[in-house]
C-alpha cells in the first residue's frame, strides 16, 4: 500500500510525484517507457519551452479552452513559481521573445535530468509498467492494474497527456481510463499541428522555408491570428511555428473556411514595395518578367506567384502596365493559401479536448465522480496557444492536485 499512484512520467506527473514527495507522501510513478520526460525533451525543438515570463492574467488571455477552470491552480503556482522551481534544481532560465523561458543550455534533457534527479532525492519509486485499469472498490478509486498486479494506493493521478506523439507513449491510455471511471471525454482534435491545403502549388514549393513573414489566419473576411514569423511549405500544405500556433486559432474546421495570408514583405508598406517594384523593373526593362523579379523573391516561389499574378512569364518588364505592378505587390503583401484541414492527431503538438471540467474540482483536481481519482495536464480539455502556456498547465493543476492526494 502506497499513499499516492500516478499514472504517467511526463511533464504533469514528474511534478505532481515531486510535489507530492515534498509533502511527505510516499509515490509509486507509472511509465510506461523505459524512461522518463520522453515528450519532454522533445519539446520546444529539444530545447524546452518551460513556460511563459509573463502574469496569470496573460496565461489566460492565451489559453482559449476552459481557462476559467485554471484560476485556482494557477492562483496557488504560477509561471514565476515554475522558473523558481527550476532553478532551485540548478537549471538556470532564460526568456526570449514572446516572453519564452526556456534552459539557459538550450536543452531540454536538462530540465528532465533536474527533474529524476529530484524524483530520486525524494525516494519515488518509478514503475515501467503500462496501468491497464483502475481499481474501484465501495465507490472510490482504490489503486490499479498493471500487468497481472494490482497495486493499492489511498489515490490516483491520471497524468498521460493526450493523443499527439504517440511514439512518447502519449496514445490517449488516460481516455479509457477516466471513460471506465464514468467520466466524458470531450471530443479529441490536434492542436499546434500543421495544415493540409488543397492548392496544388504548396506541393510545387515543398521544402521552402519561409522567415520573417507575416501570416494571417483568415475566418471568412476575420482575421483571427496574425504574427511575424517562420513557416514552411509542404507536400500537403503548410507546416512550421506560424502555422501551428495558427492551427490552434481554428475551433471547427469546415471546407473554404479558412485561409491562410502570407505578407511575404512585411517590413515595406505597398508604397515602399511598389517603389522597391519600381527600381527592379528599371533595371531589367528588356527582360521577361520572371528574370525581372529574381532579386525579390524566393527562386521557388517565382514560377508560383507570376501563375497567380496571371501576368505572363514571358511579358517584357517595359511593357508591364501601372496595374499590373499594383496588383503582383498587392499580392506579394497577401499571398493566399487555402486551408482544408489538420493534419493527423499523432502529428499534433497538443490535443484538444479531454476529460470534461465539470466532473473535476478546480481546487484539487479530484474527480467529483469517484473520490481518490485526480487527473493533471494535457489529459483535462483545456488547451492553449503556443508558448509555455500548455506546460504551465500541466505543472500547475500537477501541483493543485499533488497538495490533495
Amino acid at each position: 500500500m502506497t499513499d499516492t499512484i500516478i499514472i504517467g512520467a511526463g511533464a504533469a506527473g514528474c511534478m505532481a510525484a515531486v510535489q507530492a514527495a515534498r509533502l511527505g507522501k510516499s509515490v509509486l510513478l507509472f511509465e510506461r517507457n523505459d524512461r522518463i520526460g520522453k515528450k519532454l525533451r522533445i519539446t520546444g525543438k529539444g530545447r524546452c519551452n518551460v513556460t511563459n515570463n509573463s502574469p496569470m492574467q496573460e496565461h489566460m488571455e492565451n489559453i482559449p479552452v476552459n481557462n476559467r477552470f485554471l484560476y485556482s491552480a494557477y492562483s496557488a503556482f504560477d509561471a514565476y513559481d515554475v522558473m523558481d522551481f527550476f532553478e532551485s534544481l540548478g537549471v538556470p532560465l532564460k526568456t526570449e521573445r514572446g516572453n519564452r523561458v526556456f534552459p539557459v543550455s538550450d536543452r531540454a534533457e536538462d530540465i528532465v535530468q533536474a527533474l529524476s534527479r529530484e524524483l530520486d532525492r525524494l525516494g519515488v519509486k518509478i514503475v515501467h509498467k503500462r496501468v491497464s485499469a483502475l481499481l474501484i472498490e465501495d465507490g472510490v478509486c482504490a489503486g490499479v492494474r498493471a500487468g497481472r498486479e494490482e497495486y493499492r494506493s489511498g489515490s490516483v493521478l491520471i497524468a498521460t497527456g493526450g493523443k499527439s506523439y504517440p511514439t512518447t507513449g502519449s496514445d490517449g491510455d488516460g481516455y479509457r481510463l477516466a471513460e471506465s471511471a464514468g467520466h466524458t471525454v470531450t471530443e479529441l482534435k490536434p492542436s499546434l499541428v500543421p495544415l493540409t491545403s488543397p492548392d496544388r502549388f504548396c506541393a510545387d514549393l515543398m521544402g521552402l522555408s519561409l522567415r520573417n513573414v507575416r501570416l494571417d489566419l483568415c475566418d471568412g473576411d476575420k482575421v483571427i491570428y496574425s504574427e511575424l514569423g517562420e513557416m514552411l511549405f509542404t507536400h500537403f500544405g503548410l507546416s512550421g511555428p506560424l502555422v501551428l500556433s495558427a492551427s490552434s486559432h481554428i475551433r471547427q474546421m469546415q471546407q473554404s473556411r479558412y485561409r491562410a495570408v502570407i505578407d511575404l514583405k512585411p517590413g515595406l508598406t505597398p508604397e515602399q514595395l511598389d517603389a522597391r517594384l519600381q527600381r527592379d523593373f528599371a533595371e531589367n526593362l528588356n527582360r521577361d518578367f520572371r528574370n525581372g523579379i529574381r532579386a525579390l523573391l524566393p527562386t521557388k516561389l517565382i514560377p508560383v506567384i507570376i501563375k497567380l499574378s496571371g501576368i505572363p512569364e514571358e511579358q517584357k518588364v517595359n511593357s508591364i502596365t501601372r496595374e499590373q505592378r499594383l496588383s503582383f505587390g498587392a499580392l506579394i503583401k497577401a499571398f493566399p493559401v487555402r486551408i482544408s484541414g489538420f493534419r493527423p492527431i499523432d502529428e499534433a503538438i497538443i490535443t484538444s479536448g479531454g476529460v470534461s471540467v465539470k466532473e473535476i474540482s478546480p481546487k484539487t483536481m479530484e474527480s467529483k465522480l469517484l473520490p481518490g481519482l485526480f487527473f493533471a495536464g494535457e489529459v483535462i480539455d483545456v488547451d492553449a496557444y503556443t508558448g509555455g502556456f500548455n506546460l504551465q498547465i500541466a505543472f500547475s493543476t500537477a501541483y493543485a492536485a499533488a497538495q490533495c492526494l
